[in-house]
């Protein structure tokens, strides 16, 4: 019976994705939603509560469709600075192809209350600016690396939704990219390279990166290396 419910939720799911597709989240009505898919209005209401209920899970299947794709695109190189490139322009090609499905997800954030796909996305965000610091590619802490590049380009992305079609100038993202990537990389250091700043980043992101395992260190004592690292890296 789990099953059968399941497979009912799907169903109108795809059914409201295809109405957000093709007329944006005015089109996902509790009324049109139930049309479409052959139910009654208080099946749906059962199902999701109300069209707020609805269009929050219509964002979480957003970031899953999201993540299926970038996952599937974006394979991992030996420069991570590059991946963080090819990630930028991946994000803003998601946004173009599905604008309403990207206003829904990015485009009504609320303090708490973001889906664990959402997360999921974020963290692979997290995950290449990691393997920069790593590589001692990152400028600035990987934590900062991230909300930089995550306003950036949901900034470019919204604002390009915003353009109509035929006026829009893609050089806009590339331009921003370039721009805001080079702030927070460095070039790949040299073997005579003494660059402070990018070999503390790297030790800082070298802390966690083995399986999760913890330095052997205790608790305030890792903080306190991690804030000496983060003063070398300012």
């Amino acid at each position: 019976m789990d099953e059968d419910r399941r497979a009912a939720r799907h169903q109108v799911l795809q059914v409201a994705a295809e109405l957000l597709e093709e007329g944006g989240s005015e089109a996902v009505s509790t009324r049109a939603v139930a049309a479409a898919a052959g139910i009654t209005a208080p099946t749906l209401y059962r199902m999701f509560g109300d069209k707020d209920g609805l269009l929050a899970e219509l964002a979480v299947h957003g970031f899953e469709r999201y993540l299926a794709e970038k996952r599937e695109a974006l394979s991992r190189s030996e420069d991570p600075v590059a991946d963080l490139y090819r990630g930028w322009d991946l994000h803003v090609d998601f946004g173009l192809r599905h604008p309403a499905f990207y206003l829904l997800m990015y485009g009504t954030a609320r303090p708490g209350r973001k889906p664990p796909a959402a997360d999921e996305a974020h963290a692979l965000l997290v995950g290449l600016l990691d393997r920069a610091a790593a590589d001692a590619r990152l400028r600035v802490p990987v934590e900062e690396a991230s909300r930089v590049v995550h306003a950036a380009t949901t900034g470019a992305t919204l604002a390009l939704i915003g353009e109509e079609a035929p006026h829009r100038n893609l050089s806009t993202s590339t331009r921003l990219r370039n721009i805001v990537i080079g702030s927070i990389t460095t070039d790949p250091p040299v073997a005579t390279a003494t660059d402070l700043a990018s070999r503390a980043l790297a030790l800082d992101a070298a802390l966690t990166l083995e399986d999760g395992a913890a330095p052997p260190l205790r608790d305030a004592e890792t903080a306190l290396l991690r804030d000496w690292l983060h003063r070398l890296a300012e």
